[in-house]
């Protein structure tokens, strides 16, 4: 199987869809240009100005209308080009794409997609490096994806397209240039579920996104020392594998949730709590959490470093959790 990076997988999976549906057009800050990251180079020569759109610096408008034009019948994929940037368009997102369908009674619905590229990526310092998924899977009405290979980010785009309710689809910015298998067919992936990326019998790790590759990294290096790790990426956060979560902390009886984002609030709190409410006369220690501390992203490399989870963080957080440190 011929591998694809991450960026390009994105891009394929928009293509495609275009393609099979005249209803899905993009739009966004340089798209003509091909995108800040150049995830849309190509498209506007391909498909025209009128459906790779250059619109005017102002995320407000462009959600706004996004959410619009969805709202009468098209499919938008929305181009925020940093989540931070995001932020100025939230009230469009939060309030109205979100709401919508609900408050209308199920007359409506918003099927748009909001692509927000997360996380740290080369000193890119604090307004253009921060990872807000648990601000998104706290708003009913919101899917949120967050894909750690290219194969995902191919096949959740896809479903993120296809989706009749808003979906925030959250590429990290570190995996652009990431290799690996295309997907095995052109299907969209299904919200909520999960995969298990290693197994193992000692403990579980739970993440996401560009995090699932430290876990990686983290229990090859335990794998070493004996000390057997399963890693589970969810794919999505909301809905989230609960199953398939918790059947692997029933059988490892101790679970680290990780994350890149901050640990105070993160998303990893709430499966933390429901492994503990679900799972706590079975588990063999308490559930553990890492993630960055409560400060803003720095711009200099040496203190960006200081944020950072690395494999050694994880390795020194699951001998913790194993009573070995």
């Amino acid at each position: 199987m011929a591998d694809i990076t991450y960026l390009e997988a994105g891009r394929l999976a928009l293509a495609e869809e275009m393609d099979r549906d005249p209803l899905v057009w993009a739009l966004g800050e340089d798209l003509g240009r091909g995108g800040v990251f150049k995830q849309y180079d190509g498209l506007q020569a391909r498909f025209g100005a009128n459906r790779i759109v250059d619109t005017p610096i102002s995320e407000a408008t462009i959600m706004g209308a996004a959410v619009g034009a969805a709202m009468n019948g098209t499919r938008p994929v929305v181009e925020m080009r940093f989540s931070d940037f995001a932020l100025c368009a939230v009230d469009e997102l939060v309030n109205q794409a979100a709401k919508a369908r609900y408050m209308f009674g199920g007359q409506t619905r918003v099927p748009l997609v909001v692509r927000e590229p997360i996380g740290m990526w080369r000193s890119s310092a604090a307004q253009h490096s921060q990872s807000l998924e648990a601000w998104y899977a706290h708003i009913p009405g919101l899917v949120v994806t967050v894909p750690a290979t290219p194969a995902d980010n191919y096949a959740l785009l896809k479903a993120a397209i296809r989706s009749d309710d808003p979906v925030v689809h959250m590429e990290h910015k570190n995996l652009w240039a990431l290799k690996g298998p295309a997907a095995e067919t052109d299907a969209p992936a299904e919200f909520g579920r999960g995969v298990v990326r290693r197994k193992g019998s000692a403990i579980t790790i739970v993440t996401w996104s560009a995090a699932v590759w430290t876990a990686l990294d983290a229990a090859a290096a335990m794998g070493v020392e004996g000390i057997d790790i399963e890693v589970i990426d969810l794919r999505t956060l909301w809905p989230w594998d609960r199953e398939l979560v918790l059947d692997s902390v029933s059988r490892t009886r101790r679970a680290l949730v990780m994350h890149e984002a901050v640990q105070a609030g993160g998303f990893g709190a709430e499966i933390a709590a429901t492994i503990a409410e679900e799972l706590h006369h079975r588990l063999d220690g308490p559930v553990r959490r890492l993630g960055a501390p409560r400060a803003p992203v720095p711009y200099a490399p040496p203190m960006e470093d200081q944020l950072k989870i690395t494999a050694g963080d994880v390795c020194r957080a699951v001998k913790v959790a194993l009573g070995a440190a």
